[in-house]
């Protein structure tokens, strides 16, 4: 199983990355997390005939923002979108004309409360700490443990879906010794704490600040989750894969 990471950033794009996007290629289909401007890179990605899956973490712009490349990177495959419920309606009012072009009508959407789900995916998913509604993801694939929590703070919710996972992917959204525990964001240390506390085997930080200006202040970040936290940590950053 692959996870390639299409856009890293949050906020905006920079010269630095895409706003995010991740791609996971699993015998059970291509999943999707979040649909920022990386999005676009996922049609080089999907070559075979599977199910592809979407979950939309929250509807702040910079995670949907890549509905508007959706008609040239779909073409005709077929895809099912996994969101919380109420957020559909939500949804469908930003993706139209003339803000963008609509979505198809065989596109297929999924809303669910928060708790374990056994279609089309096995998976769980809740509520993180954010200033705006924000699903967190824990999803099964391949007997392995995918952990998605990106717009949190520090919160019982993102360890619950964290424990034990094969991989955490979260966020890096603050600089080192910026925190902003109010809006719901995490810096490097924090997220490598919950990582620890959960005992996930590997975490990948996305969502990264735009407040990084080069990779050498991405290693910093990276440096201190690692040699001081939780050894089996990386700063993600756009089109890396990594194999799980």
């Amino acid at each position: 199983m692959k996870v390639i990471f299409l856009g890293t950033n949050g906020w905006y794009d920079t010269k630095m990355g895409n706003t995010v996007c991740t791609l996971i290629d699993s015998q059970e289909g291509y999943v999707i997390l979040d649909a920022g401007d990386g999005i676009y890179k996922a049609k080089k990605y999907i070559t075979e005939d599977r199910p592809i899956y979407l979950f939309i973490s929250h509807l702040h712009l910079d995670h949907i923002s890549g509905f508007h490349i959706f008609p040239d990177f779909l073409n005709n495959k077929k895809v099912q979108i996994i969101l919380e419920k109420g957020n559909k309606e939500l949804l469908e009012s930003i993706v139209k004309h003339p803000f963008m072009a609509p979505l198809r009508k065989d596109i297929i959407f999924q809303e669910f409360s928060e708790g374990k789900q056994g279609s089309p995916l096995n998976f769980e998913c809740l509520r993180l700490k954010h200033v705006d509604p924000v699903f967190g993801y824990r999803i099964y694939l391949e007997n392995k443990i995918i952990a998605y929590c990106l717009d949190t703070g520090i919160c019982d919710n993102v360890k619950k879906l964290s424990r034990d996972a094969d991989l955490l992917i979260t966020e890096c959204s603050m600089l080192p010794g910026f925190s902003n525990q109010k809006w719901g964001h995490l810096n490097s240390a924090e997220a490598a704490n919950i990582a620890k506390e959960a005992q996930v085997k590997k975490m990948a930080l996305t969502h990264l600040s735009v407040d990084f200006k080069s990779g050498n202040q991405k290693k910093e970040a990276e440096k201190i989750a690692q040699k001081k936290i939780f050894e089996n940590s990386l700063i993600a950053e756009d089109d890396l894969v990594i194999e799980i």
